[in-house]
This record gives C-alpha cells, sequence and structure tokens, in this order.
C-alpha cells in the first residue's frame, strides 16, 4: 500500500516510526557496511530486511532537485539503493522524481517574461535576448552577477580563480533560478560564432570547466560517483538523456525538459559539461577529459564519453530549445494578448543596439575591472575608465524607463556604445 513516491526524508520518519520498518533497516545498513553484495545476498536476514523493506515508502522514495533538504534525502536514497545495484553499475537509475513539465511550458513563460515570442526572435541575437531578460529579472541578475565575479576573480598569478567556489556559485544559480530564465541563457540558438562563443562562455569556463590537463573520464566518473550530490545528478542525465531509439526524438518519453533540466544539473561540479567550441554547425558537448590511459576500460570509458559528445537526445534537445520548438507543440502563432502584455518592460537602448557579431571579444577588461575594483585603485588610462565605468552601468539595474546611459563629460551615448561592445560579450 506504499506505492505513492514519498520523499526519503519523508520515508525515513515513518519508517522510524513503525517498529519493524526501522529495525530492518538498521539490519540493512549493517549488512550494506560489508558491502559485498553476494555475501549480503546468501545471509537469510539481510535477505528478510530486504524484503521487508522493498514493501516501505523508503524503497519507492525520491527526492526534488533543490528541496530544502536535498542532500539528506539523496544519503537516504543511496543507503538503501547502493546495495541494491547490481556492483557498479554502468547507469543507475535517478533519485529524483521524474520531470512532468514540458519545454512548451518553458517557452510559454519566457515569452510572457521577454514580451515575446521565442520563435519571432531568431531574428535577434537570442543568447544576448536571454543575458537581458534575465538582467530584467532580480533574481536572475544577481545570481548571475555573483557567479561571473566568483568564477573571474583571480586568487594569484598561478591560480587564476577559485574554482571550488565558483562551482558553488554556478550551482546557487542553477538551482535557484527558473529555467525560463537560465536554459536560454545554455541553450540559445546561434548563426554566428561571436554569439556562439558567448553561449559558450555562459559558465565562465576558463575557471568552472577547463583545467591544466584533462583527466581520465572513468576517474572524472568515479569522482563524481564519490559524491552523492553529483553521483545522484549523474544517475538522474543518463536516466533522462540517454539516447534511445524507441521515440521521435531520440529522449526517452520525448522529454527535453527532462533532458535539458537534468544537463544543467551537473554544471558546478567536476563532472561540468560545456560547449567544446564556438561552433555554429554543430553542437559538441563534452566534460573535461579524455580517454586516454584507459587501458582494458577503454570501451567504457568511450561509452561513457559519448553519452555527452555523440547523444542525439542532448543534441535534439539543445537545438529544439535554440529553434523555440518542442513535440506536439501549440500553434505557430501564440495567443496576441500574450505577446502584448508586457511592452512597459524595454530595456535600456543602448542595449538592444549591440550586436554580437560585430563585437571585438576582450576579455581582459572584465578582469582588469573587477580586480581594480577590489585593489580600491582607480583605473588609469581613459580606456580602462570607460570599460569599468560601463561594466559598473552595466550591471545596475536595468531601469524600464532610462532610454540610454548618459555620461555629462561624454558627447554623446554614441561614444559610449563603442566603448561598452568590447565588454559586452563577457558582462551580458
Amino acid at each position: 500500500g506504499w506505492r505513492v513516491a514519498v520523499d526519503c526524508v519523508r520515508a525515513n520518519e515513518l519508517c522510524a516510526g513503525e517498529p519493524s520498518c526501522s529495525s530492518r533497516y538498521r539490519t540493512l545498513r549493517q549488512c550494506l557496511a560489508g558491502r559485498d553484495r553476494n555475501t549480503m545476498l546468501a545471509n537469510k536476514e539481510c535477505q528478510a530486511a530486504l524484503e521487508v523493506l522493498q514493501e516501505s515508502p523508503l524503497y519507492h522514495c525520491r527526492c526534488k532537485r533543490g528541496m530544502k533538504k536535498e542532500l539528506q534525502c539523496l544519503q537516504i536514497y543511496w543507503s538503501i539503493h547502493l546495495g541494491l545495484a547490481e556492483g557498479e553499475e554502468f547507469y543507475e537509475a535517478s533519485p529524483y522524481e521524474p520531470v512532468t513539465s514540458r519545454l512548451s511550458d518553458i517557452f510559454r513563460l519566457a515569452s510572457i517574461f521577454s514580451g515575446m515570442d521565442p520563435a519571432a526572435t531568431s531574428k535577434s541575437n537570442q543568447c544576448l535576448d536571454a543575458a537581458k531578460a534575465c538582467n530584467l529579472n532580480d533574481n536572475c541578475k544577481r545570481l548571475r552577477s555573483a557567479y561571473i565575479s566568483t568564477c573571474n576573480r583571480e586568487l594569484s598569478a598561478a591560480e587564476p580563480c577559485s574554482r571550488r567556489k565558483c562551482h558553488k556559485a554556478l550551482r546557487q544559480f542553477f538551482d535557484r533560478v527558473p529555467s525560463e530564465f537560465s536554459f536560454r541563457l545554455l541553450f540559445c540558438s546561434c548563426k554566428d560564432p561571436a554569439c556562439a562563443e558567448r553561449r559558450r562562455q555562459t559558465i565562465v569556463p576558463s575557471c568552472s570547466y577547463e583545467d591544466k590537463d584533462k583527466g581520465n573520464c572513468l576517474d572524472v566518473r568515479g569522482a563524481c560517483r564519490a559524491d552523492h550530490l553529483c553521483r545522484s545528478r549523474l544517475a538522474d542525465f543518463h536516466t533522462n538523456c540517454q539516447a534511445t531509439f524507441q521515440s521521435l526524438t531520440g529522449c526517452p518519453g520525448d522529454n527535453f525538459q527532462a533532458c535539458l533540466g537534468s544537463y544543467v544539473g551537473l554544471i558546478g561540479f567536476d563532472i561540468t559539461p560545456n560547449y567544446v567550441d564556438a561552433s555554429t554547425s554543430s553542437i559538441t558537448i563534452s566534460p573535461w577529459c579524455s580517454c586516454k590511459g584507459s587501458g582494458n576500460m577503454e570501451e567504457e570509458c568511450e561509452k561513457f564519453l559519448r553519452d555527452f559528445t555523440e547523444n542525439p537526445c542532448l543534441r535534439n534537445a539543445i537545438q529544439a530549445f535554440g529553434n523555440g520548438t518542442d513535440i506536439n507543440i501549440a500553434p505557430k502563432n501564440p495567443n496576441p494578448a500574450v505577446t502584448a502584455l508586457p511592452k512597459a518592460e524595454k530595456s535600456p537602448i543602448l542595449l538592444d543596439d549591440v550586436n554580437d557579431s560585430n563585437t571585438a571579444y576582450d576579455t581582459s577588461a572584465i578582469s582588469t575591472c573587477s580586480s581594480l575594483q577590489e585593489q580600491g585603485l582607480k583605473p588609469n588610462s581613459s580606456k580602462e575608465q570607460s570599460l569599468c565605468y560601463s561594466e559598473a552601468q552595466l550591471t545596475t539595474d536595468a531601469m524600464p524607463d532610462q532610454k540610454t546611459f548618459m555620461d555629462p563629460k561624454a558627447g554623446s551615448s554614441r561614444h559610449w556604445e563603442s566603448r561598452i561592445l568590447l565588454l559586452i560579450p563577457i558582462l551580458i
């Protein structure tokens, strides 16, 4: 009668309140402490405990991503399921509740938030639009500024940033910002390399992704599985993005939303995946690892890596999001009431005029400003000053009623735009 899935924290409470369940749970945990599954299954007491627990709420419990006691919930889940896994399975079942929402729900919300129909924005730069939409939302903007500054903060000449703090800030961003905003930043569609480079830079890869050398993918996977949270996110990714030929889209249950959500769940761990280059023709995603030196595990390693690099479900899901399409999506022309609604929220003209395709990339600009500001120094050259000025401006609130940023000393707002262009790809 326990078939309704409850979260594992609640299931643990229910079990603790029931003497037969709590004693069997204790027994099972002792059985699992030895970790040899065959010995455990040969033991009558362990078998009995397992049989009783399979009828208990603990066996069927799941966790919700971002729930208040997520880590505690996952620890309880694995305390039972690790013992039930057939040794080290290649794919593990996800401890998270299944995702029932669809991408179309996100498109609807995104168009309400930004005042535009995602299909109609294909003419503009979607990655820039995504950044502007994020800047108009306090929560998105605050958490995005937080991870950008954390991931760009240089510790010393040898250590460009604190990877641990950068990962934590990224996890907070993706856990706390609604997917209507975060998915648009990560999965925007690009027609030119400057846009694709901005997309690749979304997670500040120099800190969160790249490393001096690439480790072996199986070591990266092993380290991930040693951590309950990372292990859960990886299992979730395999559950929701494992390419299947039984469906139209290559995704389990044709659910693009579930695959993209579980992909996002991996960002902010050592297994963090990202775009490998700024190509617009083919999207290639990979964790920062290779299969060199896998020895007799080469085949397993390649299989693990291909789940990222050659995964039709993941690629189709990203492309569907970029195109603003979903399986069985509603009619093409959206409800006019929806598109007409938020016209009031115009972002400053300055930002609307900027186009990535003619932007020079100057990644040094952002670090110059932040390091100068941290040391409390004034920028010396006028170029540095204008960049830092524009950085401060861009990270202040984008006010709907303010049309252009004017500096009294600058002749025209145009003069600033040309300078701000340098910064925009990294900042916004």
